[in-house]
């Protein structure tokens, strides 16, 4: 999920479309093109991705971050993104693509569930929580938007039961967005904050040791709430972890977790 400055929404590629505008797609098993698009992808893994997904295969997020994830530094940024690793075969398939189709398709990432479409959050002035915003972006073998079917954003994403993805991704997006600006001072990439940083948002088996392991809860007060939600969801583990980042490497207190 994209953050979106209002200049910069007309360079973007792909036709924008309003959240109740209309547009055709339809995949199916007998399209010609069929699992086409599960080849050779620079896919985005979003943090609630990483939990369904380990979660799906029933995996620790060390094993499926060391199995199925490149981590990658891109120029300008100061977090580093979270790539699915492709299977190591001539068409580089995405490695849950099987000949019946996709083997965690209940718990499909985020990106392939929405598409067609991508989803940004738009920023306008002071507005900092961020509105979404939707791009029809089939590549161009793609026969579905040849189909009958019609959808807007919102029938689709009802549809594709994506509304938590889109909301959790989005919420996540709100701190990536901070890491426009470098937080690290001196000590660069190879900040130690990084990494607890990082363990926050996608290993949430560490961080759930980290919480209750360490002094972590001596050190800082969750709300009890929040604290009763964390033992037993993953979910609002990995939410508390995305407070705790703004906490902890940007110094910005929430309702759910505050400095003692």
């Amino acid at each position: 999920m994209k953050q979106i400055d209002t200049k910069d929404i007309d360079r973007l590629s792909g036709k924008k479309i309003e959240k109740k505008e209309s547009f055709h797609f339809r995949c199916h098993p007998d399209i010609a093109c069929f699992n086409r698009c599960c080849r050779n992808l620079n896919l985005f893994l979003y943090p609630y991705d990483v939990v369904r997904l380990k979660k799906n295969l029933s995996m620790s997020s060390d094993a499926f971050i060391e199995t199925y994830v490149d981590v990658v530094m891109r120029e300008g940024n100061f977090f580093p993104d979270v790539l699915l690793r492709m299977a190591e075969n001539k068409e580089k398939t995405c490695p849950f693509l099987t000949d019946a189709g996709c083997n965690v398709y209940v718990d499909r990432p985020d990106a392939c569930r929405t598409f067609p479409l991508e989803v940004g959050m738009l920023y306008q002035g002071d507005n900092r929580q961020g509105e979404p915003v939707y791009f029809f972006r089939p590549p161009d073998f793609c026969e579905g938007p040849k189909e009958e079917t019609s959808w807007t954003p919102e029938t689709w994403i009802k549809d594709q039961e994506a509304e938590t993805y889109n909301r959790m991704t989005a919420r996540w997006s709100e701190v990536k967005g901070l890491f426009s600006e470098n937080p690290w001072g001196a000590g660069g990439m190879a900040d130690p904050k990084l990494k607890m940083a990082f363990l926050a948002a996608y290993n949430v088996d560490k961080f759930r040791e980290f919480v209750f392991q360490s002094s972590f809860l001596k050190r800082y007060k969750v709300a009890s709430k929040t604290l009763k939600k964390i033992k037993r969801s993953d979910t609002s583990l990995m939410l508390l972890g995305f407070s705790w980042i703004k906490l902890f490497v940007w110094g910005k207190p929430s309702k759910d977790i505050k400095p003692k």
